[in-house]
This record gives structure tokens, C-alpha cells and sequence, in this order.
């Protein structure tokens, strides 16, 4: 019959089989606003008398620990048992109803199939999540009701996931921490371990390697190794106490340093296996990530630094990262062009300094320069013409350096 199925009988005639598939049942899991479709199916042996066929659609958080953690108030104790729950999604459909004035619908025996289509809220839902102290969870189920024997129903769950861009501004910016230690106590100290840790930026999502920029420094008398890891933790709150629960994702290991020598992680990368993604909407179950690097030293406490980290589900584009790469390849590549050209082109060559003085003698002017003459304005007409003939045409300009009235006044026409 497909996912989630059921059987009764009873007065009513019997029921072979009830169940609930999705319309997308390839669909892993759904979002805020998103619609959830798909059919209650019903197989009768006999006819059947129902009251009514309703679908639900609930989802909340719940922390609860203690000796009875099911229940607010302990059986064998009497203390109250730490709990809380946080409603997200209530959704009731009837699918099936009697007509005005009639209490039963009788079903025929055969196979019958009931669609159904609700959406989700368009609030952010929290992400479906389980953990020791505490679940998020939401589930649709199908209610069968039915006179004189109880309630038939069938139930299927319904992953969410709250989605969380690790694109945003505050998930990009890279995070660097730095500490030194001193080894040993008192007067036998040995000397400190300096550790520098960085990541490029704060988001990463599932199947992503983060890239570890590190810088050790071992002035101590021990052999150290480096390390890191990815630590999951969870917190949860309930009845104003709070339990949190931490465990290791991943890890890698470096090479050991020895007394008096550095050590540098260029990158060394650390992946992320499938986790849950961040919870931070939740105001009684948070899941938080951090990366830490630290050094095992031996008869020593590690010294560690912890990096905030976000697994979020929409992954890294890259597109400012992209750009700013492509723009400052760019401009290396063309710096080139400012060490060849200059700030103001040249003149090109007078015309004596190309050809040859036999040439160059037959275009002298035949009008001698007056011995008391300042400036071109005392040269003969012609000898300005045969001068000015060989000179390097002016720099280009939109604005007449010299107009001249007739200019000035004379109108202008295009002709399109």
C-alpha cells in the first residue's frame, strides 16, 4: 500500500488497509511556506461505516529530562520532571465528512483515495532535529473515525529544515584567534606554546573542507602535536535548567614539533561529514558548531582556541570572493601598461631631425631673421608659412585656442 499503513475491524465492516503517501515522495524535506500534497488511501474488505476522515499536521520542540521525562511531575519521586515544549505547526483538514443531517458515511468495499494539500506557515520553522534531551519534530497523520470502535489512524514524518545562507555578510568574515601558554609551573617552566588559528570565513555547509590557516610555535622542552576538531553541541532549556550535551564531528591531527621549532598549517583542510545543520531559532533547543585547534602536550593541559562556526545548507556561492579576485588579477596583469607609457605623449620629431641637411637646405627660408627682432611676429609672411610647414602638427584639442569672431558668430548646422 506504500508508507505508513493500517488495519482494523470492527461493527463497522473491516478495513484492510489505511495509508498516507506524499505527492513527491523523492522530496527529502520541506520549507517554510512550502505545500505539502498527497493522498490518504483506504482499502475496504466490506462496506464501512465512518464518522469522519481528517488529516493533522502538528510539529513542536520538546526538552524534557528527569526521572520521568514523558510526564511534568515524576510517579516515584514527586518532583516535577524538567519540560518544555514550543508549538510550531497545527494544521486540521477534514477530508471526509457526513452530508448535512447524517451522522455515518458508508464507504463501499473496493479501494478509495482521498487527496489532500495544506501549507506550511510562512514563518521559519525550526529545523527537524533529535537529540538525548529533546526532538523537533513534525508528522502528518491521517484519522479514521469510526462509531463503536476507536480511532484508526496512520502517521507519517515530515522533515523540515530552517534554511540558513552561509553567503550573508557576518558568515563571511574570517575569524582569527591567538594564545600562548607557558609549560610547566613555578620555577621548572620550560618555556610557552604559541598557537594562531584563522578561517577565511564563518558559514560552511555539509561535504565542505575548511581550509585551517595555523602558526605554531613550540619554545617549550616537549615534542607537541597540533590538532582540530569539529565539536557539535547542544544545549537544551527546561523548566529554567539547562543540559548540554557535546561530541566531536571530525577531527585531523598535524605533524609533531619539536623543542624549538614552527610549525604552519597553509590550509590544511578539515571536512565536514553530514551533520544537522545550525539551530539558532529555537528558544529551547540550540545546536551549535565550533572548529578547534589545539596542541596536546604532554603532562601539560592543551592549549586551545575555538573558532565560531555555522553549517548552514545554501552553499558558498563565491561570487564576491570571485570578483574581487578577477578585479585584482586584472589589475596586476595591466600594471604593465603604466610602466611603459607616459603621463603626456611626445611631440613627434621636427622635420630636421628625420631628413637629410641637403634637404633640409632647400626649404630654408630666404628671408634672413631681423637682428632686432623678439618672437615670430617679425618673421616675413612667407617665411612663417615655410616654417610653420615643418613643424609637428598641435595637440589635439575640442576648444579653438585662437577664435575668431567670424567664428565666434557664424551659426552651425548639422545635417542628420
Amino acid at each position: 500500500m506504500g508508507a505508513g499503513a493500517a488495519a482494523a475491524e470492527g461493527p463497522g465492516g473491516r478495513v484492510k488497509s489505511l495509508g498516507l503517501v506524499f505527492e513527491d515522495e523523492s522530496k527529502g524535506c520541506y520549507s517554510s511556506g512550502e505545500t505539502v500534497a498527497g493522498h490518504v488511501l483506504l482499502e475496504a474488505a466490506e462496506p464501512v461505516a465512518l464518522r469522519a476522515l481528517r488529516l493533522e499536521a502538528q510539529g513542536r520542540a520538546t526538552a524534557a529530562w528527569g526521572p520521568s521525562a514523558s510526564a511534568r511531575v515524576s510517579a516515584s519521586t514527586g518532583a516535577p520532571a524538567a519540560c518544555s515544549e514550543v508549538e510550531y505547526l497545527n494544521v486540521c483538514l477534514s477530508l471526509r465528512e457526513p452530508p448535512a443531517g447524517e451522522n455515518i458515511i458508508l464507504l463501499q468495499p473496493g479501494k478509495h483515495e482521498f487527496p489532500f494539500r495544506f501549507q506550511l506557515p510562512s514563518e521559519p520553522l525550526v529545523t527537524s532535529f533529535t537529540g538525548k534531551y529533546g526532538s523537533i519534530k513534525y508528522c502528518v497523520r491521517a484519522v479514521l473515525e469510526r462509531p463503536q470502535v476507536p480511532d484508526q489512524s496512520v502517521k507519517r514524518e515530515l522533515q523540515v529544515v530552517s534554511h540558513v545562507d552561509v553567503n550573508t555578510p557576518g558568515l563571511l568574515t574570517p575569524v582569527l584567534k591567538t594564545q600562548e601558554k607557558m609549560v610547566g609551573c613555578w620555577i621548572f617552566t620550560s618555556g610557552p606554546v604559541s598557537l594562531s588559528a584563522k578561517i577565511e570565513r564563518k558559514g560552511y555547509c555539509n561535504g565542505e573542507a575548511i581550509p585551517i590557516y595555523a602558526e605554531i610555535e613550540n619554545c617549550s622542552s616537549r615534542l607537541i602535536v597540533p590538532k582540530a576538531a569539529i565539536f557539535q553541541t547542544q544545549t537544551y532549556l527546561a523548566s529554567g535548567k539547562t543540559k548540554t550535551v557535546r561530541h566531536m564531528v571530525a577531527n585531523v591531527r598535524g605533524n609533531h614539533i619539536a623543542s624549538g621549532s614552527t610549525d604552519t598549517w597553509n590550509g590544511k583542510t578539515l571536512k565536514i561529514p553530514p551533520v544537522t545543520p545550525s539551530i539558532l531559532d529555537c528558544c529551547i533547543i540550540r545546536v551549535d558548531y565550533s572548529l578547534a585547534v589545539y596542541i596536546h602536550i604532554p603532562g601539560a593541559k592543551k592549549l586551545m582556541l575555538e573558532l565560531p562556526l555555522v553549517i548552514g545548507t545554501i552553499p558558498y556561492s563565491g561570487f564576491s570572493s570571485r570578483n574581487c579576485s578577477v578585479a585584482s588579477q586584472f589589475s596586476m596583469d595591466m600594471s604593465w601598461l603604466a610602466l611603459t607609457l607616459p603621463e603626456q605623449p611626445e611631440a613627434p620629431p621636427n622635420y630636421a631631425d628625420v631628413v637629410s641637411e641637403e634637404e633640409f637646405s632647400r626649404h630654408i627660408p630666404p628671408y634672413p631673421q631681423p637682428p632686432d627682432c623678439e618672437g615670430e611676429a617679425c618673421y616675413p609672411m612667407f617665411a612663417c608659412i615655410q616654417e610653420f610647414r615643418f613643424q609637428p602638427p598641435p595637440l589635439y584639442s575640442e576648444v579653438d585656442p585662437h577664435p575668431s569672431d567670424a567664428e565666434e558668430t557664424q551659426p552651425v548646422s548639422f545635417i542628420l
